[in-house]
């Protein structure tokens, strides 16, 4: 059997929107998006569809971006929305921009751009997100780094997943990115807090082992610790943060960092909720060899014969048993085969 025709990422029609060409398929971030091309490949982008609509002398334009999983699509998603984006009820997570509508679902992250947005564009692009191609197994699963992220107070619109620099700085990362560990396999996420002092940002860091966790939650407190003199110079974000609420905390190979304008207390109880759960496999047990296996396996045959033939020797003594006692009650030999035949003719004159 042929595997099946892979489905194309953008329709030439849906909703009345017709395109006036066949959708342009890319596989160069830099044709996709030439501003955040970085950005892209660090998110592991694979290929995007481009493509302009008409309708009622309207124009819609979408750039469909297609990444390895889900993870990543949703990283470059977090990456294009800004913060106070109000959410829009589109495929998993949605947002928009006056006129341009931004949404992600599975590996997918489309950007739609309307020349006048109209009441019914939420559900034409639903109608579109309905037609997506979708990953399957963990290709569809979400960072797990989401879930170390403390759920109340928090603000889901503000929430930023990088797995590199670009993508990091990109969208208002906290640290410098070189601080961070990039290049030792690290991912980070941030999220805005509403507390009740005032927003604080939340910045958790994984790495891959603990211990590269711990020497990199060192470098990172003396960064803080240096203040004005810290190299390089402290970017933007902590510069406006109260140097008071400036906190860092290490959860197994987790590193959080709190900062913003909240009052210490409240700063330190957000960060002590950050905590690093490990999930504990069963470790295989020895499995028995294949000699162990066949004589086994040679044991229960002849188990199984013994039990046969005792069955049949008791089944004998039963069934002949029952006979000889039956024969001998009526007066004959235990065995017919000491009873004399005879043949009578009754032949009469």
């Amino acid at each position: 059997m042929l595997p099946p025709v892979p489905k194309a990422l953008l329709p030439d029609v849906f909703a009345g929107w017709v395109s006036a060409k066949a959708p342009e398929k890319v596989t160069d971030a830099a044709k996709a998006d030439p501003d955040n091309a970085a950005a892209l490949k660090e998110y592991d982008f694979t290929d995007a569809a481009l493509a302009t609509y008409k309708r009622s002398g309207e124009t819609l334009t979408l750039r469909a971006l297609r990444f390895e999983d889900a993870s990543d699509a949703y990283g470059a998603y977090s990456y294009y929305r800004h913060n106070g984006w109000p959410k829009e009820e589109i495929g998993t997570g949605a947002t928009s921009d006056n006129n341009r509508v931004l949404f992600w679902l599975g590996n997918t992250v489309v950007d739609a751009n309307f020349s006048r947005i109209g009441p019914m564009c939420g559900a034409e692009l639903r109608e579109l997100a309905g037609q997506l191609p979708l990953p399957e197994g963990s290709k569809a699963l979400l960072p797990p780094i989401l879930s170390s992220l403390p759920k109340d107070s928090l603000n889901g619109q503000t929430t930023h997943y990088a797995l590199g620099p670009a993508g990091y700085v990109g969208a208002g990362g906290v640290l410098p990115p070189e601080l961070v560990g990039f290049d030792r396999g690290a991912e980070a996420v941030t999220a805005n807090y509403t507390l009740r002092s005032n927003p604080a940002t939340l910045t958790i860091i994984d790495y891959p082992t603990p211990q590269m966790a711990a020497a990199q939650e060192v470098k990172i407190r003396e960064y803080i610790k240096a203040g004005k003199q810290a190299q390089p110079a402290w970017p933007k974000p902590l510069m406006d943060s109260d140097q008071a609420s400036l906190e860092v905390r290490r959860s197994g190979p987790l590193v959080a960092l709190v900062s913003g304008d909240a009052i210490p207390e409240e700063s330190h109880k957000l960060l002590a909720t950050v905590h690093y759960e490990a999930d504990i496999t069963s470790i295989p047990q020895p499995t028995e060899s294949e000699v162990a296996k066949t004589g086994r396996l040679l044991l229960g045959i002849a188990g199984l014969v013994i039990i046969g033939a005792s069955a049949a020797v008791l089944l004998g003594f039963f069934l002949g048993g029952f006979r000889a006692l039956y024969r001998i009650s009526r007066g004959k030999p235990a065995s017919s085969m000491y009873e004399s035949e005879f043949i009578s003719l009754n032949l009469r004159d």
